[in-house]
């Protein structure tokens, strides 16, 4: 199969403008720009033909070029990276058997995640995939002090057994006794999907849905036109995940970075 990895990248941001430039600060203390960190963790996933950062402002197409991307200047009629990456698929001349959406806010997706969403579209019945981890006792406490403080941040998931998604929100689900340390797991979602271009190329062709409008979610357009979505559950292995979704976490995913040797 030939997988290629998008990076859709943009400037505008009601919660953090500027968000794919903003600095981070590896254990060695050299000081990259969260869009190449992106960049380096997309280029370390196995079984891959190619990685582009995908964007519509100069400012981050310069400075992905400067540390070696390939860049593809997409329009900015794009309302969310879903429909980035269809623009950009629609531009490739050697049509991919799978797109993969690497978020430009997740510096911490380990490699492994990323392989496991590819093996997963294996099964020529998954349209769409993307990975679920499993949060232990102080992940779950990070997701609702979020919600306590009202920082909208981190995604969680519901699936069936079979794996296909239920729902995705930006409350922490599903409802249980906030004093329990055990029950129902709840499941952050990683900001990552793959997608056959069929699926990828129809998703551009639907309206944005009163579920998506809602929740500020881009996937839950495939669930309201009964497109499924395939839940990956992915393993940790000692790494922690967070996702750079306001200015407050940076320092968290420093602190993360130096804790487990990221340079």
């Amino acid at each position: 199969m030939r997988n290629v990895i998008f990076i859709p990248a943009r400037y505008p941001s009601v919660r953090f403008p500027g968000k794919p430039l903003a600095m981070l600060r590896g254990a060695t203390g050299d000081a990259r720009p969260l869009i190449q960190r992106s960049w380096e963790v997309a280029c370390k996933v196995a079984g891959i033909s190619a990685v582009y950062v995908l964007t519509d402002d100069k400012r981050i197409a310069d400075a992905a070029e400067a540390f070696g991307a390939d860049v593809m200047m997409t329009s900015e009629r794009a309302r969310n990276g879903t429909e980035r990456c269809a623009e950009a698929l629609r531009m490739l001349e050697d049509v991919p058997d799978v797109v993969i959406n690497l978020q430009g806010d997740a510096p911490l997706t380990p490699p492994h995640y990323v392989e496991a969403l590819a093996g997963a579209m294996r099964d020529s019945a998954v349209q769409v995939a993307t990975p679920v981890l499993k949060t232990d006792d102080g992940h779950l406490a990070s997701l609702r002090a979020d919600r306590a403080a009202g920082r909208v941040g981190a995604t969680t998931a519901v699936f069936m057994q079979c794996g296909d998604a239920l729902y995705f929100s930006k409350e922490v689900l599903p409802f249980g006794d906030r004093n329990a340390k055990s029950g129902t797991p709840t499941f952050h979602h990683v900001g990552c999907y793959a997608y056959r271009p069929e699926a990828l190329r129809q998703y551009a062709d639907l309206a944005v849905g009163a579920l998506e409008a809602a929740e500020g979610l881009e996937q839950l357009r495939f669930l309201e036109f009964g497109i499924s979505v395939r839940c990956v559950e992915v393993e940790a292995r000692g790494r922690a995940f967070w996702e750079l979704n306001n200015p407050s976490d940076i320092p968290l995913i420093e602190e993360i970075m130096e804790r487990e040797g990221i340079e």
